[in-house]
């Protein structure tokens, strides 16, 4: 619905801004003598920045507190090792017999008059 709406708003709008008289203020515009040259901007005066300090103070030194002592993992049972047994084997695929051939059968020879 919100859409349906926002739709109708552009669409007024777009009507509006393709009527005649914005066409012809447009032309108008791009039609106006050249304007004349703007003046140049006078020259500021640099001001003057402070100084820097070349060393930077001394900070007194964090001292940390010991980090606390890590638990030990108990250590994992060892599974023991599974034994497959043997695969099969694949039967062999049995050999398509070949197709035997036919022999090509030449027209008999064309007897020219």
């Amino acid at each position: 619905m919100a859409s349906r709406k926002s739709f109708i708003l552009a669409f007024f709008i777009a009507l509006a801004f393709s009527s005649m008289t914005v066409s012809v203020a447009a032309r108008h515009l791009l039609q106006l003598p050249t304007l004349p040259p703007l003046p140049s901007i006078p020259n500021l005066p640099q001001p003057t920045l402070p100084t820097l300090p070349t060393t930077q103070p001394s900070l007194p030194k964090p001292t940390l507190p010991p980090l606390p002592s890590i638990p030990t993992i108990p250590t994992i049972p060892t599974v023991p090792k599974v034994t497959f047994p043997p695969l099969p084997s694949m039967p062999s695929i049995p050999t398509i017999p070949t197709i035997p051939s036919i022999p090509f059968l030449s027209p008999p020879p064309a007897t020219s008059p």
